[in-house]
């Protein structure tokens, strides 16, 4: 059994407020569980009007899937939404 986890920093440089932030969020969370079928949440830089950090996971039998599942579902997050930047992000199997 593999575990990959993604962890990627979202810059939102139009949001002035935690309920701007929560919408942009929320909306990408929503899409990307529903799309790639992958748990999703806000981990980090709850407080934080204009960042944001996303943690996706996902279990599988097999590494390279598993690796380019995470790469296609950060695909997917900058095209959705031009409105957040992707900072930086990292991904980890165990």
């Amino acid at each position: 059994m593999v575990i990959g986890v993604c962890t990627l920093e979202l810059e939102i440089p139009a949001s002035h407020s935690l309920k701007d932030k929560r919408h942009v969020v929320k909306s990408l969370i929503a899409r990307v569980r529903n799309e790639f079928n992958v748990s999703v949440a806000e981990v980090d830089s709850h407080d934080a009007w204009q960042h944001a950090t996303i943690a996706l996971v996902c279990v599988s039998t097999d590494v390279d899937y598993a690796h380019g599942l995470l790469e296609k579902a950060i695909d997917f997050m900058e095209r959705q939404r031009l409105d957040a930047v992707i900072g930086d992000y990292s991904i980890e199997m165990w």
